[in-house]
């Protein structure tokens, strides 16, 4: 079975982890193009999500440039997502493995490029925690 995510819970609240996982992002060198608050979101469109959920895309814009000029269909996962949510009663942080989502197109990254985009974003959750 493949692993295609990487999870954590924290003892952080919603908006404390969003806001440390933003930090922790930054620091490695990894920016938010852009934030969906899911709640917010639907309530607005009179739909009622009972739980939080925060969708983040976020680039290295070097990494993202090294990939697209490799594989143009990189783009079709780009930018990376991240996500923190609350699930039974707990704040949790997660993203899809880079790693996994680059095997559905079949090669043609630099080697090893994915698998560093992993590390990073999970060097980034982890410090988020």
């Amino acid at each position: 079975m493949l692993n295609l995510d990487y999870t954590v819970t924290t003892p952080k609240d919603f908006e404390t982890a969003a806001a440390d996982l933003e930090k922790a992002l930054a620091e490695e060198k990894f920016g938010v193009l852009w934030k969906l608050d899911m709640k917010e979101k639907l309530a607005e469109k009179g739909v009622n999500l009972d739980r939080q959920f925060k969708i983040m895309e976020v680039c290295n814009p070097h990494k993202a440039k090294m990939a697209l000029e490799s594989n143009i269909k990189v783009g079709y996962f780009l930018p990376c997502k991240v996500v923190v949510y609350v699930e039974d009663g707990q704040t949790r942080m997660g993203t899809v493995r880079p790693s996994q989502m680059m095997g559905m197109i079949g090669g043609g990254m630099p080697e090893g490029l994915a698998d560093e985009v992993d590390q990073i974003l999970v060097r980034a959750l982890e410090k988020a925690r």
